[in-house]
């Protein structure tokens, strides 16, 4: 682009921004809604949909038919199914709490009660993950009328839970992350001679989630203040040391409250499940993994050895 074209384009530019002002046409920002105003709304469009909707839980009941896709189908309990049992009388839950600046908002609203609901249609013969490790799965996500935002049912992927916070690898949404682990991993890893592989007895459920451990205000579903449910398959889980210090991240966690980001030990503004030097003595972690002094306290953490 040449000068004089850019100044043209520059000079229509301010003549319009210079009319909009004028003429008062400034678009307002809307604010997001208050945490504990949404959950209210969002608590009754997920219990409401639990109790007017079944899953095809006979699919489910061990032994399991070798033929069958484990798919979770949901329909609504009425006519020919009216008496089928609800997807609320299988819901299990866990209450989360969640604070205004857990979402970089500004409202100063603090310990909002989240619940979360799920349900097991197979437990898992594997392991659970935890919060912050990777998982192998098969997933659908979807809004409560039906319609799919994320899918990835023929391919499954691979999911860095916790992430490093950085962007393109910050982890998955608190929902997601507090669901899948309460599904096991499969078990014995088949191969197809194909290239591909068939994992026996994961775990498979739904999660549904409220807005506030989902997308919130965003509209990455579609829609804002969307609650939310998935369809999981977990297949294999990853303990993760993301870090690489020979210490599991679930273990960095020093003071148990689900944030690694404040647990800093040598205060060098890197959270020690990244930190490969927890205690900055210049000793890399994994080399004094122990406790010399016998005082209770790892080497890698002990800024008295």
């Amino acid at each position: 682009m040449n000068i004089k074209r850019f100044l043209v384009l520059a000079l229509i530019f301010l003549t319009l921004w210079s009319c909009k002002k004028d003429d008062g046409n400034d678009i307002d920002v809307v604010p997001p809604r208050l945490l504990s105003e949404v959950i209210v709304e969002n608590d009754a469009e997920i219990q409401a949909y639990l109790k007017t909707h079944f899953y095809n839980y006979e699919d489910f009941v061990e032994p399991i038919d070798e033929g069958f896709d484990l798919r979770i189908r949901i329909d609504t309990i009425a006519g020919a199914n009216a008496d089928k049992k609800s997807l609320f009388e299988d819901a299990l839950t866990q209450v989360i709490k969640v604070s205004s600046s857990d979402l970089g908002l500004d409202a100063e609203e603090v310990d909002i009660e989240h619940t979360l609901y799920y349900i097991v249609a197979r437990e898992g013969e594997g392991t659970n993950p935890t919060p912050v490790d990777s998982v192998y799965l098969n997933y659908q996500g979807m809004r409560l009328d039906g319609s799919v935002f994320d899918s990835r049912l023929g391919t499954p992927v691979w999911f860095d839970m916790q992430g490093s916070g950085v962007t393109g690898n910050s982890g998955v949404i608190k929902g997601f992350k507090e669901g899948i682990p309460k599904f096991k991993s499969g078990g014995d890893i088949i191969e197809n001679g194909d290239g591909t592989f068939t994992v026996t007895g994961s775990g498979v459920g739904l999660i549904f989630m409220p807005s506030g451990i989902a997308y919130f205000s965003g509209s990455a579903p579609g829609a804002t203040y969307a609650p939310l449910m998935f369809e999981v398959n977990l297949l294999a889980t990853n303990t993760a040391d993301h870090d690489q210090d020979g210490v599991s991240t679930i273990l960095e966690d020093l003071d148990g409250d689900g944030n690694l980001f404040n647990d800093d030990t040598d205060e060098d503004g890197i959270p020690n499940y990244l930190d490969t030097d927890d205690d900055g003595d210049g000793i890399l972690t994994k080399d004094e993994l122990g406790d010399t002094n016998n005082d209770g306290v790892p080497d890698y953490l002990d800024k008295d050895r």
